[in-house]
């Protein structure tokens, strides 16, 4: 991972969704970038606005969105202003997605060679026969087996979890400088997501893709992830390293999804969802959008919202407990105990910022 080479910026991205009940604040300033070969984890609950910020990065929001301030720069180049041709020339060349379900990105009728081979064809102006040639060769490098033979097979004809590698061969085949992924193996059984997320490292290392990897899943961030941001009602309330945000989260919505990930001890019926549900963003609240969740709330939550505090240079929260008038606040044992479960699981290695010290 080259930390030094940013290749993407968000700054200050505000989105809105004109809809018959009203306006719905979906992304109210997101700020964040990437760096050159590393994984961000974007993680949070559905409707935290995680996907809606990825579209935007494409340049595929719904014709009811509507960009009312932020920039999106690749290279220094502003994507939101990008007329129609220009946008199709950075998706799969500079830009491509992994979607959650493979069917809804293959085209049943088209045979895989051709959807992989296509892409090489459209960016790249290279013949046909020299994109079937590298598509079969990016075929057998994701893990389809007999590939000589399956290339001109239809997408009904492989499983999910081929059919999976199939997407990422096309998202691949032009060697984007970044792979956004969303949600890319929630369909899958465990076993099939861990040859996936496997397989995104292992090609990550070859071509030095950047991703976007969007997930609930804090498992997932734990394995792939060099940093996380962690989103909640359509904005980023705490953003780190990996290790940080394992080690040492400071915001309470970041306790809770920690809190109510299931572990090996878990027993049935033990898990502990985080009380509430998120507000309406037709009318964000005053103050902390957490605060109506939070046991730990304070009244200013509920009067301002809390600014970005610094943890670290490189861990940011957004709450007011980590205001130096605040009271002190540890989360609860039973937290910590399952955090040092992740530690253990996933092989986290600590900073020198651990709970507790």
């Amino acid at each position: 991972m080259d930390t030094t080479k940013k290749v993407l910026e968000v700054k200050n991205l505000k989105i809105d969704f004109h809809t018959y009940a009203g306006t719905v604040k979906a992304i109210r300033d997101v700020s964040f970038d990437l760096h050159q070969g590393e994984t961000l984890a974007i993680v949070g609950e559905s409707g935290s606005g995680k996907t809606v910020t990825t579209k935007t990065i494409m340049g595929l929001l719904a014709n009811n969105a509507e960009v009312v301030g932020g920039t999106v720069e690749l290279h220094g180049k502003n994507i939101l202003k990008m007329n129609a041709r220009e946008l199709q020339d950075v998706r799969g060349k500079n830009i491509a997605e992994i979607f959650q379900d493979p069917m809804t990105s293959l085209d049943p009728t088209m045979k895989i060679g051709r959807q992989v081979a296509e892409p090489l064809m459209i960016h790249q102006k290279i013949s046909k026969e020299k994109a079937q040639k590298r598509a079969l060769e990016m075929l057998k490098l994701v893990g389809i087996k007999d590939a000589e033979s399956r290339i001109n097979d239809y997408p009904h004809q492989f499983s999910g979890g081929m059919r999976q590698r199939i997407v990422i061969a096309i998202a691949l085949i032009c060697n984007p400088e970044i792979l956004i992924a969303d949600e890319p193996t929630t369909a899958l059984d465990v076993t099939i997501q861990a040859q996936i997320l496997d397989l995104m490292k292992e090609l990550q290392e070859k071509i030095s893709t950047s991703i976007i990897f969007i997930t609930h899943d804090l498992g997932v961030v734990a394995s792939m992830a060099d940093r996380v941001a962690v989103m909640y009602a359509g904005k980023i309330v705490e953003y780190g390293s990996v290790d940080e945000i394992f080690y040492n989260p400071q915001h309470p919505y970041t306790w809770g999804l920690l809190n109510s990930m299931p572990t090996l001890d878990t027993a049935k019926g033990e898990l502990q969802p985080i009380p509430g549900t998120p507000p309406d963003l037709l009318d964000p609240p005053v103050g902390d959008p957490f605060a109506a969740r939070n046991p730990y709330a304070m009244k200013i939550d509920e009067e301002q919202e809390p600014p970005f505090f610094e943890v670290s240079p490189s861990h940011y929260a957004a709450t007011w407990l980590l205001h130096p008038d605040a009271p002190i606040v540890e989360p609860p044992a039973e937290i910590q105990r399952r955090w040092k479960i992740y530690q253990d699981t996933f092989q986290i290695e600590p900073t020198d910022l651990r709970v507790g010290e």
